[in-house]
């Protein structure tokens, strides 16, 4: 039987000792969190688990042998380098730390103490997303020409991060998932327009990625939105598929869509013919995404196998955000340098 703890009881927290509590071979034994109020609302979850406000009881206890870190991205950091230091599993919530060099030192304990580290990447395990990789490996899609992706809704606004560290780690962790090829250059814009009390963090953000193959990815991330849109375009030289998160009935749907170049270039015939076949639409596996996710965890543990979202793979999207963080500062900085140029060359003319 292993044995998890789970540290934080906030949004995410209830989830994850719900979906833990389903593993076989598995039982949640306890639960910390710094407010007793978050600790009464989950005790109906299991009325076995022992419930504490001392994170570190967890970290030290003998008895359990795995623990679910889901605290504010600023703590990842520290409670699982804890953990791993203490011979203890770790699943950490994403994304699994705010810099590189974090999550490249978590990785490196978690070799030296031979421990599981696992990221919650949560989409990865939903079944709509393991039917998009195995269309794509397939080849079925042909050569990928580019990634479209459109995540966005009203709020919910974080005092701690940006839209960017909020938002673009389920994106990215689908991309570095389905394509599986090197960023080779990232490009980012954001906008501030929430302002309130000293905070000011980007709710709006765009964001541009070169992949080593040539394809062109886009994220388009905002707390801003009217609506809720959860979606993604991969357009290849085949087919071309759109996976919507939030259409149940039709989360993936494969478009027999394209151009074709005709080998005859006859210059009074067209270059380019456009191609419209059939959609098709399959058959996704509806069992939640978490779930999987905390069975993988397990599983891992029990067999000592990596999982699919280990810290690799973690750190490849801290990689992406980090990248994108440096370009929206960059612009930051270059657009207030224009600004206050262009204001002394007005005071000049004033003065002149």
């Amino acid at each position: 039987m292993v044995n998890i703890g789970v540290i934080g009881c906030g949004y995410w927290g209830p989830n994850l000792i719900r979906n833990m509590s389903k593993v076989t071979d598995c039982r949640v034994v306890a639960v910390a969190d710094q407010r007793i109020e978050r600790l009464e609302a989950v005790k109906s979850l299991n009325p076995g688990m022992r419930l504490t406000m001392s994170a570190r009881e967890l970290v030290e206890s003998e008895s359990i042998d795995g623990i679910v870190i889901a605290t504010p991205i600023s703590t990842h950091f520290e409670i699982a380098k804890a953990c791993l230091t203490n011979g203890k599993h770790v699943l950490i919530e994403k994304p699994i730390t705010t810099t590189v060099a974090d999550a490249r030192e978590l990785i490196h304990l978690a070799h030296e103490n031979e421990r599981v580290l696992m990221v919650d990447h949560t989409f990865i395990y939903s079944g709509a997303v393991r039917k998009l990789r195995q269309i794509i490996d397939s080849g079925e899609l042909g050569e990928i020409y580019y990634y479209d992706s459109v995540r966005l809704n009203l709020g919910l606004f974080q005092p701690d991060v940006n839209v960017l560290w909020d938002l673009a780690p389920h994106d990215f962790s689908l991309l570095t998932y389905l394509l599986n090829e090197k960023p080779v250059h990232v490009d980012a814009l954001g906008s501030s327009p929430v302002r309130w009390k000293g905070w000011k963090q980007e709710s709006i953000a765009y964001v541009n990625v070169e992949l080593e193959g040539g394809a062109l990815a886009h994220f388009h991330l905002n707390w801003l939105s009217p609506v809720k849109l959860r979606r993604t375009l991969i357009g290849g030289s085949r087919r071309m598929v759109i996976y919507d998160h939030l259409d149940s009935d039709n989360q993936v749907k494969i478009f027999d869509k394209g151009v074709d170049i005709p080998e005859d270039r006859d210059r009074y015939k067209a270059l380019v013919q456009y191609r419209s076949g059939d959609l098709l639409i399959p058959k996704i596996d509806q069992t939640e995404a978490l779930e999987g996710a905390c069975k993988h965890f397990v599983h891992c543990i029990r067999t000592g196998e990596t999982p699919i979202t280990d810290g690799y793979a973690g750190l490849r999207v801290v990689e992406l955000l980090e990248a994108a963080e440096r370009s929206i500062a960059a612009r930051s900085i270059k657009d207030a340098r224009q600004e206050k140029e262009e204001n002394e060359w007005t005071f000049q003319q004033a003065s002149a």
